[in-house]
């Protein structure tokens, strides 16, 4: 109850309005919405012509990115395809910072998980989320971890556990966007430290994250995941780039 009355006196003082078309009420309005393509589909880890995967398939790799240490990633939107897509998702991590569209994003993840048939009870089966984490300087600026955001409000919607401040970002690394795939790789080899390994030992893992661009963020947290125990560890992002 005083949640509900808490969220009608912000709405009342700070109202919301769709970063699409500006009308006020919430971040995305159904119309804006509507002109989101939501992925139908899986695709498999490749950057070059990733491969459709079949409706039902578990299996997230083809036989060209089997090596990857991931198992597979599940996205809702192509990156580049709409600029609502980006500026949905530049709000959630850059200034002014909307903290509150992780619920209006996970929502779009949902979807996703519902078109792709990846709702089923076996898939979330001992499971937990774990974000992607930021180093402590990126943190303290933005006040909170976006991929954070997102995976509780997920957390809540699948009814499955989120592990948090167990996977560590331990330095400082160069911006991704100004790399090329391998310098990317190399940027962040030993960036992360799995510090309760008996949390994760014989779980699925879903790493979360915003975007997925070339993948060099999840494959190293995934190493890292899987070297500590984890059974099996798949992405999910926002959007996927290329």
């Amino acid at each position: 109850m005083w949640i509900n009355i808490k969220q009608f006196l912000l709405e009342l003082l700070l109202p919301s309005f769709c970063l699409g078309c500006n009308k006020e009420g919430n971040y995305l309005c159904q119309d804006c919405k509507s002109t989101l393509e939501i992925s139908e589909y899986n695709y498999c880890l490749c950057n070059k012509n990733p491969l459709r995967l079949f409706v039902g398939n578990r299996r997230g790799k083809c036989s060209r990115c089997q090596d990857k240490k991931l198992s597979g990633l599940y996205f809702a939107l192509p990156y580049k395809e709409k600029s609502l897509t980006r500026k949905l998702i530049r709000q959630f991590k850059y200034e002014p910072y909307i903290k509150n569209l992780a619920e209006v994003l996970a929502g779009l993840l949902i979807e996703h998980f519902v078109l792709t048939g990846n709702n089923t009870q076996d898939i979330w089966q001992n499971s937990a989320l774990i974000a992607v984490p930021l180093d402590k300087g990126k943190l303290k600026s933005r006040g909170y971890n976006q991929a954070e955001e997102l995976a509780k409000e997920l957390s809540k919607i699948l009814e499955i556990s989120l592990i948090s401040k167990n996977l560590v970002k331990t330095r400082k690394t160069l911006p991704q966007i100004e790399l090329s795939a391998k310098e990317r790789e190399e940027n962040l080899k030993n960036a992360f430290l799995v510090e309760k390994a008996a949390e994760i030992k014989d779980k699925k893992i879903f790493l979360v994250d915003d975007v997925y661009t070339t993948g060099a963020t999840m494959e190293e947290c995934a190493r890292i995941i899987k070297e500590a125990g984890a059974k099996t560890v798949w992405g999910i992002s926002i959007a996927r780039e290329g």
